[in-house]
């Protein structure tokens, strides 16, 4: 099984990034959180990346009914989406996927929110 579902898509990175952002919203998700590695790790360790930007997705009302089933699953709460520039000029956008990372909890209740979570991750990537 694997961690993630990914789309490679032509165009910019700052429109994909852009497109990203908004996907989500028609499925409940806000992006919460942002991490610039590139622009992290040229400041913090002097290293020249490709972009590669983390977004924090979230959907409250689905976090809040996780939080209910397991009070630790905050740990792996928001859903990570990567947008990233391949070395080919493509741009690739993955999103974890909640199904696998859920499975070391081990909750039935989780796992099956989880893959309602997953449904809608999938159907954001699609929209970009």
């Amino acid at each position: 099984m694997t961690y993630y579902f990914s789309r490679t898509l032509e165009g910019g990175f700052d429109e994909v990034v852009g497109r990203t952002r908004e996907a989500p919203k028609q499925e409940g998700f806000g992006v919460i959180t942002e991490i610039d590695v590139q622009a992290t790790l040229k400041t913090k360790i002097d290293v020249d990346f490709r972009p590669y930007l983390i977004l924090g997705a979230c959907n409250p009302a689905m976090a809040h009914e996780a939080l209910q089933f397991e009070d630790k699953v905050g740990t792996m709460l928001p859903c990570n989406v990567v947008v990233q520039e391949r070395p080919d000029g493509m741009i690739e956008v993955a999103a974890i996927d909640p199904v696998a990372s859920m499975q070391a909890i081990g909750n039935p209740a989780l796992s099956d929110k989880a893959a309602e979570v997953a449904a809608k991750l999938k159907g954001a990537l699609e929209r970009i």
